[in-house]
Formats: C-alpha cells, structure tokens, sequence
C-alpha cells in the first residue's frame, strides 16, 4: 500500500496515521506557544532589567512578534498551497527555535524586539502548513474537532511556558546571583532553554508524509510547477518598494492607490506616536497595513477566484474579524495575567506560574476540545451553526474577567481565570473550521494566513498593546519609575465585546448562503 493510501483513506476517513499526524503537530504547536508566551512569566524581570513601561512591554507582546507573524504568513501560506507542507514546517520550526534562543542573547530592547520579530517569521509556518495537513487527513464532520484538537498545543503549550520560564529564571539567579556564563541572567537563560527542543522536533516532522491535496474534499488539486517562483512574487508584493513596483505592473491608478494608502498609513503612525509616543507600535502597525494593503491588491489582480473567496466574502471577513477580537482579549489576558498577579496582587512567582500555567493548559484544552466537539454538531444541524459557538466566545468571559479582574482574592482570581479562559478558548475551532469551509481546498493555506491576519494584527497587535497603554495612562509615576494601572487596563477589554458580537450575527446570517454558492463565486468550475 502506498504512503498516500496509508495516510489518508480513500472511502475520505481519517486513518490511524492521521490521528498520528495530529499528534506530531501538536507537539510542534505545544513548543510554538511556548516559544511564544515565555515572554509573559518574565515579563517584570525583562521591565526591570532594560528600564520599561507597560506599553513597551505591549509592544514586545504584541507587534514586534505579530506584524512580522502575519505577514510572512502570506507568502508562506501561498507556498504551503503549492510546495511540500511538512518540509516548509520543518525549517520554520527550526527558524523560530533558533531564534527564540537567541532573545536570551538580547543586550537591549531593540535587539530582543529584533528577535521576536525572527520567532514571529518562523512560526508563521506553522498554522497554514498545519491547518493544510489537517484538511487533508481528517474529513469535513471531523475537521472541526482535528483543529480544535490541533488547537490545544496553543493553551497546553502557553500553561507550560509559565511553569518552565519561573523555573529556569528562579533557578538560574539562585544558582548565578550576580550573572552566569556570559553575564547571564535567568530571563535570558530560561530563553535559551526552551529554544533547543524545537531544532529537534524538526528533524521529526521531516519524517511526516505528505497527503493528496484535496483527496478528502473529492477535488484533488494538482502540484504547482513553480512553487517558489509564487513565494518570491508574494513576498516582494508586502515588502516595500517592492510594492510599489507591483502597483505599477498594474498600471497608473494602480500605483495612485497604493501611493495614497502608503501616505494615509505614515499619517494615522504620525499621529498616534506623537500622542502615545510609542515609536515601534504604531511604525509597525503602519507597515503591516500597508503591507496587507499591497497584497490583497496583488492578490486580486493574480488570483481572483481567491481573492473574491477571501477578501470578497463579507461571511469571511465577520467571522475573522469577529473572532479577532476574542483573540484580542485572549491574547492580552495570557500576556499580562501573570505580571498582574505578580505586581497588583503581589502573588509568588512560583505559584502564580503554577496556577496560571495549570489553569490557561486546562481551560484553553477543554475549552477548545468542547467548543469544537459543540461546532461540529451545530453544523450538522446549521449551516451557520459553528458561528454559534463563537459568538459563546464573546459573551462567555465577560463576567468572569470583572470578577476575576476586580477581586483581591488570589483564589478567586485564579478560578475566574479559568473560566474566562475555557468559555473563550471554545470559539477557535469553530471560526477556524468555518472559514476553512468557506474556501476551495487549493486555497486553504492562503485562507489561514488571512484568518490569522485577523487574529494577529487586530488581536495580537493591539491587544497586549492596549492593555499597556491604558495601564500607563491610568498610572502614576512612584519615585520617578512609572507604575501602571494593570486592573484599568485589562477591565478595558471588556469593551471590545459589543463589535465582535455585531460582527458575528452578521456572519452567522451570511455564511450559509457563502458556503453555498462557494463554486460559483470562485468562478471555478
């Protein structure tokens, strides 16, 4: 039997390799949330260490990883539509191990900023190879539950960092008072740590095969001839000037347009650094617009039936956007929860790690094994069901994070914590598998980069961000450092959950008809 027949059923069932594959890649998904989140549990050494505020701290959160995240992962969600997914995986993987290693070697905010923006390139990878493999080794009613499954290494691997970052940093200054090898202190170690593991794990998703494309949709896609030659036309349409060029290909109102776009962005940074005088946050937020700009532009001018499935879809773009901003709020509660606990309700470092870790591990697999488990039934039933389940998401966590948030009780922090976290971690299989169904299966890995611009440059980027900013401007200055106000700050998420919801009932009345009439709006018969 040949590899292909083993990996995936013709009858379009799941086999025993493809729960093996699942298995494989969420490991790989485990070490990449956390490479990712370690930064939270070391987060006040990192303040301390190079003389931070709390929007400093955003920006490394936030949009030092995610900018760079969401844009590479449109030329290497196109490359994973067209070139070997489990070998693109494999050098992403040891791309962002070695660069996560590297951060431990950071002497200054700017070259730990650099560093983070080399993880955010290396696991932009991961996503559109891992969600590509997934559709094609797990059938449609399963599919939701194979991502949501998939999804658990996100909260499995983010309570893990927490447990290992306090560890390693504890450990290394006790053993090192006044510096280890190298001048080395435990927030740098514990960097250094963690970075290793992956460059192993990559040698074994290596070894994975690689399934037909399109088998379990019944429309084998075939093999692009020229994968990289697509790579290199996407990349150079989000970079500048190479953008400009492209604009110009397509002629003079083309590039007016993408002038006018580049001007608008340089103003809205302009304005916002001069009142926030946050250089690096609003710098990269312009980029990463315009970028995006330049490649949906590109985008529709080169592939049109995938640009009218994406970008054209207001079904697609409610149910990411809408899901962005529960990302949002997960995002900034799983960067600054820790700190909070840490700084405002003064709790040890080792406990705090031990009952965050445990808890965002417990709620967020549970949350995202019952929230896709829910999805994948509601489908049945509903075309729109799945959107259901997201829109928990929204509702779910509001109440827990003002008590949780508002509490001087330890215990009920924690307890608050976990429900806030299971109810929104439900909602990531569902909008991730319903905007999977609202794309051919060509266009899967390019359909996951747009979704996870979604989460990264609205949820990413602004939402550990925004919980920085607020805390300064809600702050005081205490012997000439300031202090931010970390409860005003994260009570203010709360006020992002009227938009999502709107978003939301829009995409649960407009996705059945989408996914529909999906063929013929793609134009491809």
């Amino acid at each position: 039997m040949s590899d292909e027949k083993d990996a995936v059923s013709a009858q379009g069932t799941a086999t025993r390799y493809s729960w093996y594959v699942l298995g494989v890649l969420v490991l790989v998904y485990i070490i990449n949330f956390i490479d990712r989140q370690i930064l939270s549990i070391l987060a006040e050494d990192i303040k301390a260490h190079f003389g931070l505020n709390d929007s400093d701290l955003g920006f490394l959160f936030g949009a030092a990883f995610a900018v760079f995240y969401a844009l590479f992962g449109i030329p290497l969600g196109r490359l994973a539509d067209n070139w070997n997914r489990k070998k693109l995986l494999s050098v992403g993987l040891a791309l962002w191990s070695a660069m996560t290693a590297l951060s431990g070697l950071a002497r200054s905010h700017l070259t730990l900023s650099l560093a983070r923006m080399g993880v955010g390139v290396g696991e932009a990878t991961a996503s559109p190879t891992a969600y590509s493999l997934i559709s094609d080794y797990f059938p449609k009613r399963q599919r939701a539950t194979a991502l949501a499954i998939y999804s658990s290494g996100l909260y499995l691997g983010g309570g893990v960092s927490l447990l290992i970052g306090a560890r390693i940093g504890q450990a290394w200054n006790h053993t090192y008072p006044a510096g280890g090898p190298f001048g080395l202190v435990g927030w740098q170690a514990a960097f250094l740590i963690v970075g290793l593991p992956g460059l192993i794990m990559a040698a074994w998703v290596a070894t994975l095969r690689e399934p037909i494309r399109g088998a379990m949709d019944g429309t084998v896609s075939p093999v692009a001839p020229t994968p990289f030659r697509s790579f290199l036309t996407d990349l150079s349409s989000i970079v500048p000037p190479f953008t400009l060029f492209g604009a110009w290909q397509r002629g003079p109102a083309a590039l007016a347009i993408n002038l006018a776009v580049a001007g608008a962005a340089a103003l809205v940074a302009w304005l916002m650094i001069a009142l926030t005088h946050n250089l690096p946050q609003w710098s990269a937020i312009a980029f990463g617009y315009y970028a995006v700009f330049s490649w949906a532009c590109t985008l529709k001018a080169r592939d049109p039936a995938t640009f009218r499935l994406i970008w054209g879809t207001p079904a697609f773009i409610c149910t990411t956007l809408g899901y962005s901003l529960v990302s949002l709020v997960a995002w900034a509660l799983g960067a600054w929860s820790a700190p909070y606990a840490e700084r405002v309700l003064q709790l040890p470092k080792q406990e705090l790690a031990f009952w965050l870790g445990a808890n965002g591990a417990i709620a967020g697999f549970l949350g995202v094994i019952i929230g896709g488990w829910v999805a994948d039934r509601l489908r049945v039933r509903n075309p729109a069901g799945r959107v259901l389940v997201i829109i928990f998401g929204v509702i779910a966590p509001i109440v827990p994070i003002w008590i949780g948030y508002s509490t001087e009780n330890g215990t009920l922090f924690y307890a608050m914590n976990f429900v806030a976290g299971m109810c929104g971690a439900a909602a990531l299989g569902a909008a991730a598998a319903t905007t999977q169904d609202l794309v051919m299966p060509r266009m899967r890995g390019t359909a996951t980069a747009a979704f996870f611009l979604g989460t990264t440059l609205v949820g990413l980027s602004f939402g550990p961000y925004m919980v920085g900013q607020i805390s300064d401007l809600a702050g005081e200055v205490v012997n000439g450092k300031p202090m931010g106000d970390l409860r005003t700050g994260i009570l203010s998420l709360i006020g992002v959950a009227p938009v999502a919801l709107a978003l939301l009932i829009y995409a649960y009345r407009s996705v059945p008809e989408a996914e529909r009439t999906l063929v013929e709006r793609s134009g491809e018969v």
